[in-house]
């Protein structure tokens, strides 16, 4: 999990700073840069929460839920329309 994360969110960070269309990348930045100080382990940009919720993917129902909630979640948020 550990590994997976950390190239993921090198990975996104690294998609923010280096796309020029991004239109919220200092707000993305920022807020990531804001929720690394409140950790004394991060240096530069917080991306994943520490805690670990691992959720089984038993049956095609629970991962359409799954799906649906990463979804539908930034439209919730009112990060995207």
């Amino acid at each position: 999990m550990g590994d997976f994360k950390r190239f993921t969110s090198r990975s996104v960070i690294n998609a923010i700073q280096e796309n020029s269309k991004e239109s919220r990348k200092e707000f993305l930045l920022d807020y990531f840069k804001k929720e690394a100080e409140k950790t004394s382990n991060i240096t530069n940009y917080q991306f994943w929460r520490h805690d670990n919720k691992s959720i089984e993917l038993w049956s095609n129902e629970v991962i359409q839920q799954k799906i649906d909630y990463i979804h539908n979640n930034p439209v919730e948020e009112g990060i995207v329309f």
